[in-house]
């Protein structure tokens, strides 16, 4: 049998397994019964927490919601039925989840946590003191199990039986679910959800749909619950159960699939055994929890797989530069665009950005032709990055028109225009850091292709997207590091990667945003050769602070000053032109008109820096760097964009530290210092952006 069906047979050997283990160990069948509904609650809480990364305090309410509904329909309007009464109550979770799934995810990170939270407290205070309806706190009992299909289930062996069967649906449901297109989705939003949305996938509407299955999964062990203790309470609807399905998810492992389940189990051993020795067997349960947030984030599961690794081979990936081959193939067939555009494919007009008082973006003009490289460069600040920013919805401009072979795309959302056709790469490296190369592309495949709305084949078995994702790998060197995970690649291979994602939508029109940014000199050679070739069948637009390779590859350039187009042109005029000169260099007017003045500085360093290497994750930025500044002395530190220059004075003030070298401001050693205290003993600071107080 394939290991992929490895958790289907784990999951059916324990349910079968399970009420005699936990038999020999003196617990009663109905604990068997809890610990299934428990590990169908975990799975379900899981889509959401381990999949989707979306922390919810409140699913409680979820299982409350449905014992309530089921045990309330089966009195008053199903009375001795028990299919009914749990279909109603799975249809009123799925539309309850689904209205108010939609309000709360509105508010992102922490925000959609507490509003989760005060869900189940308003909830709670609703089933405890509506006595006349929920039985308050004494809970609403009168509810039976009634015989289905020649299956008596007061029998509780029966029952046991039949509750298995359910949670093994689920199981392999949830098994299909997350291994499909759909699922995988999912995963990329909790890895990175802003890269999600700029290769195409609308992030809003497949959290909204983990956020409704988790639920309704949920609430299916709501039902079984109810009809196991034959008892309907409050209970479940307290912010301390949702406590503790989150703390069960999290011992057992909640990046593993039957870990929340294995939570599950430990969680009834613990409650069982404990609670004989002492009533406050949750206050040590908690002390648990907290141990493992600590210590063992991955859970159980995570211990087993550090004390089985020393008897694993492993598979070592080589995510090193040099592990890959860059050859001059052409551009895959399908990344071809099926037609040529006469005249510009991109024309933005009278853009306009500002950010509170500060004018980043201002009438900006910009026309892009097809099968063209347009370079977009001009120093730091110059609104470059701004313009990317409107031109692919990260931002929307205050004015302006942008139009894609003569559709307005303005303002649109980011995967309403990569769908529209722009695909894009970022300043920093955007990636899927904790899936390998292979499943990276993949998604950004799989996001142009018709099966990324399938919720029931798996992602892998989808023989097109297969073929394009091994395409594009090969065309930009990464076969044989495909099962390397992006975050472990070296700073080149995330830069070429990024770009990867991009190019992997099918775009009209590529942006990169300098995409050589901290290569070395041969790696910036070969990624620059790529760019090129791709441009003689897609048109680039390209931000680059390394003007030597623009002016090299680069068809059209446009250079931006303050926010304003300065020129834009070709190539040899913006190389001759005196502004662009200007803005990079300065006139020299002041140098040569200013009169010879003597040194005030005096001997004897004041600040010496020595050997000093700065990292920026795998980028080298600083390459033992050392100088001297004397008491009274004025120190210019020249360089072009991208040089390191803003890099050195972060390193110095210690917001950047060191990985080498030596920093001494007197006697006094400053390396590795915190900012704090590097400003207590006399370096100041003026940041580039400011940074004041707001």
């Amino acid at each position: 049998m394939h290991r992929d069906y490895a958790p289907l047979l784990i999951a059916a050997a324990t349910l079968a397994i399970l009420p005699f283990g936990l038999d020999l160990v003196g617990l009663p069948l109905r604990s068997s019964i809890d610990v299934v509904v428990f590990a169908i609650a975990c799975l379900g809480l899981n889509v959401l927490v381990g999949y989707t990364g979306l922390v919810s305090f409140g699913h409680g309410a979820w299982f409350g919601l449905a014992a309530y509904a089921a045990a309330l329909s089966q009195i008053h309007w199903f009375p001795n039925a028990i299919v009914a009464p749990a279909l109603f109550a799975l249809v009123f979770v799925t539309v309850a989840a689904g209205f108010l799934g939609a309000l709360i995810l509105r508010r992102r990170g922490v925000y959609f946590s507490l509003l989760t939270l005060a869900l189940t407290a308003m909830l709670f205070a609703i089933g405890y003191r509506w006595t006349a309806f929920t039985g308050g706190e004494s809970g609403l009992g009168g509810v039976s199990r009634a015989t289905v299909l020649g299956l008596n289930l007061e029998r509780d062996w029966t029952y046991y039986w039949v509750v298995a069967a359910i949670g093994f649906a689920v199981c392999f449901l949830l098994w299909r679910f997350h291994r499909s297109p759909v699922g995988s989705v999912l995963v990329a939003i909790r890895e990175n959800e802003q890269r999600a949305r700029f290769v195409g996938y609308p992030t809003d509407r497949y959290k909204l749909l983990g956020f409704v299955i988790s639920a309704v999964v949920v609430g299916i062990a709501g039902v079984l619950s109810v009809f196991n203790h034959r008892f309907a309470s409050a209970e479940p609807l307290a912010v301390a159960f949702s406590g503790e399905l989150i703390a069960m998810v999290v011992i057992g492992g909640m990046r593993s699939f039957l870990g929340p389940a294995l939570g599950a189990l430990f969680f009834i051993l613990f409650r069982e055994f404990l609670s004989i020795w002492t009533p406050h067997w949750l206050f040590w349960f908690g002390l648990l929890f907290v141990g493992f947030i600590m210590f063992s984030p991955t859970g159980l599961v995570g211990v087993a797989q550090r004390l089985l690794a020393p008897f694993r081979r492993k598979v070592v990936e080589d995510a090193a530069m040099g592990a890959r081959t860059i050859t001059a193939a052409p551009l895959p067939e399908f990344l071809k665009p099926p037609d040529h555009v006469d005249g510009a494919i991109l024309r933005a007009q009278n853009l306009a950005k500002s950010f509170g008082g500060t004018r980043a973006v201002q009438g900006v003009d910009l026309a892009v032709r097809d099968r063209s490289l347009h370079a977009l460069i001009g120093p730091n600040g110059a609104g470059k990055t701004t313009a990317f920013n409107l031109i692919s919805g990260l931002f929307s401009p205050d004015q302006g028109t942008i139009e894609l072979k003569g559709q307005n795309i303005a303002g649109l959302a980011p995967e309403a225009i990569t769908q529209a056709g722009i695909g894009r790469s970022f300043q920093i490296t955007n990636l899927f850091p904790g899936l390998s190369v292979e499943e990276n592309i993949r998604l950004a495949v799989q996001a142009r292709h018709s099966e990324r709305f399938n919720a029931w084949t798996t992602a892998r078995s989808v023989a097109a997207i297969e073929r394009e994702t091994a395409a594009i790998i090969g065309y930009l060197g990464l076969s044989g590091i495909e099962r390397a995970e992006a975050g472990a690649l070296s700073y080149g291979g995330q830069r070429l990667l990024d770009m990867g994602l991009a190019l992997a939508t099918r775009p009209r029109l590529l942006l990169l945003d300098e995409p050589l940014a901290g290569l070395a000199a041969a790696e910036r050679q070969r990624i620059g050769d790529i760019i090129k070739r791709i441009s003689s069948d897609l048109p680039v637009l390209l931000v680059e602070h390394d003007i030597d390779r623009v002016f090299q590859i680069a068809d059209a350039v446009t250079v931006m000053n303050e926010g304003q187009v300065l020129i834009d042109g070709s190539v040899e005029a913006a190389r001759n032109s005196p502004k662009v000169q200007e803005i990079y260099i300065g006139s020299g007017a002041t140098a040569l008109a200013a009169k010879p003045r003597e040194s005030a500085a005096e001997t004897g360093a004041l600040l010496r820096v020595e050997g000093v290497n700065t990292f920026y994750g795998k980028s080298h930025i600083l390459t033992d760097v050392s100088f001297e500044v004397r008491r009274h002395e004025i120190v210019a530190l020249l360089g072009r964009n991208g040089a390191g220059k803003s890099t050195l004075l972060k390193t110095l003030i210690g917001v950047a530290p060191p990985a080498s070298g030596g920093i001494h401001l007197g006697d006094l050693d400053l390396a590795g210092l915190p900012s704090a205290e590097i400003a207590r003993l006399g370096i100041g600071y003026v940041p580039q952006g400011r940074g004041l107080f707001a």
